[in-house]
């Protein structure tokens, strides 16, 4: 419902700026432009979200390999684990 709500918001003519603070790129909307990630409370990239929101970034953000991938705009996280495997 949150999201849902993010996004009437969002098409408003004049929308507010939106800042999402969240742990769960599965809740990053289309909507979002920018992504700042952050790590021990130190910035580790910052930037336009698609080339800044990769596998690579939230490996060192979550410190564990991860695959992100896109579906119908939004993103999905797994994290592997030392066996290959997607948790």
């Amino acid at each position: 419902q949150f999201l849902d709500f993010l996004q009437r918001i969002a098409r408003q003519p004049d929308p507010p700026t939106l800042v999402l603070v969240t742990h769960h790129v599965e809740e990053i909307l289309p909507l979002f432009t920018h992504v700042l990630g952050l790590r021990d409370g130190k910035v580790l990239g910052a930037g336009p979200l698609r080339p800044t929101l990769t596998s690579k970034f939230l490996e060192q953000i979550f410190r564990a390999p991860c695959r992100l991938s896109r579906r119908s705009g939004r993103y999905q996280l797994a994290i592997r684990t030392r066996k290959d495997r997607v948790a």
